[in-house]
């Protein structure tokens, strides 16, 4: 009888695989990114597929979120730049809609975890429990996954929760693998965290030292609605809604999407531009600007050079065109460095904050390309 039952349970493990496997392939054959005979990829012509693609995930997104344009290529460009990200916004904005909406367009696996102050590290990874093992039969520790084994996981009010489970999570987004019981269980790419805080409400909370807050590529504002925005998101939640979200790529779209924006050329002066920018953040630099000094305690470090220039291939590409500009170095400044520098007391005393100082920046930061050039010749 023991034989019997160990029996199906291994043919019901080999049909599992066998759908598992059927599935992957059926997505494959959906897939827009499809290499030649030669099993090459033509970037150019992934380029235009995928700009078209990111045109119809917008369309799809359309249908249950309104506005947020802005937002949502940010979150976009994190996720196909293997980055994560940071949203703080008031309560009531959609972000959690939007997260999963986003998921949804993309066919991945999306779980949410609401942060508390009696959530567990065990609560985000997993835990071992005693199970029996279907094949010997015997009672031994079983590794049980958390929510934390998905593509996309929306970390809601990540400072409610104490500093030992934001590590927990953070480690987690640093390594994409988890560590119990002696074994690494590597998170299944594309992997994506998103995290939310509250910016009105700060008793009970517990504020991301800059250490760990350096590990989210960008941090995203959302901010409140226009008034036609407003308008429409009443006739919209109130009536019968914008119909079903269609997945539009798959997950081997992402993954070739995320090999590509490794392959997009950038010029030198663009590489000079970004590394002028951000040491111009640091107070002790010999050329940092008056305003630097006055109002900026510490300012951004390496990771702000190579978000800035991961984040400039991946816009380029989702704008179609296979070349990072100085243009989507400049539309990126604000959310990758605006959580990466320190602002001091005469800052806050005059209601300085980092987008100003940012702002400010690139208005005094010269862009010119033939200057660059000329400083590279007489080096």
């Amino acid at each position: 009888m023991a034989k019997k039952t160990t029996e199906k349970k291994k043919t019901a493990k080999r049909s599992s695989d066998v759908a598992a496997a059927e599935k992957l392939a059926a997505t494959a054959k959906k897939s827009i990114i499809k290499p030649d005979q030669d099993g090459e990829i033509d970037d150019v012509a992934a380029v235009k597929k995928l700009n078209d693609a990111r045109d119809a995930i917008v369309d799809e997104l359309r249908k249950s979120i309104v506005g947020m344009d802005q937002v949502i290529d940010e979150v976009l460009i994190a996720i196909f730049s293997r980055g994560h990200g940071l949203l703080e916004g008031v309560p009531g904005l959609a972000k959690t809609l939007l997260v999963s909406s986003i998921a949804k367009t993309l066919s991945l696996s999306f779980k949410r975890i609401q942060f508390t102050p009696d959530l567990m590290p065990s609560d985000i990874t997993g835990s071992e429990l005693l199970q029996d093992d279907p094949e010997t039969r015997e009672r031994r520790f079983m590794f049980s996954k958390g929510p934390i084994f998905s593509n996309i996981v929306l970390a809601d009010e990540i400072n409610r929760t104490p500093p030992k489970t934001q590590a927990a999570l953070l480690e987690a987004m640093q390594e994409k693998m988890v560590s119990a019981g002696g074994e690494d269980f590597a998170l299944e790419p594309p992997f994506f965290v998103l995290a939310t805080q509250n910016p009105l409400e700060q008793e009970g909370t517990y504020a991301l030292p800059e250490a760990q807050l350096d590990r989210f590529m960008f941090k995203i504002n959302v901010n409140y609605p226009s008034e036609q925005e407003e308008i429409d998101i009443m006739r919209s939640v109130t009536g019968s809604g914008g119909g079903a979200l269609q997945e539009v790529i798959g997950r081997q779209d992402i993954l070739a999407l995320q090999d590509l924006v490794t392959r997009v050329p950038v010029a030198d002066h663009i590489f000079q531009y970004v590394a002028a920018f951000v040491r111009a953040t640091r107070p002790g630099e010999e050329n940092a600007p008056g305003f630097i000094k006055d109002f900026v305690s510490w300012g951004c470090g390496p990771r702000a050079c190579l978000n800035l220039i991961t984040g400039a291939k991946a816009r380029a590409i989702l704008h179609g065109r296979f070349n990072a500009s100085l243009e989507d170095v400049q539309a990126l400044a604000l959310p990758v460095m605006r959580h990466r520098m320190g602002l001091n007391f005469a800052a806050q005393s005059e209601g300085v904050d980092s987008d100003h100082v940012i702002g400010r920046l690139l208005e005094e930061i010269p862009s010119d390309k033939a200057l660059y050039e000329s400083e590279a010749a007489t080096a």
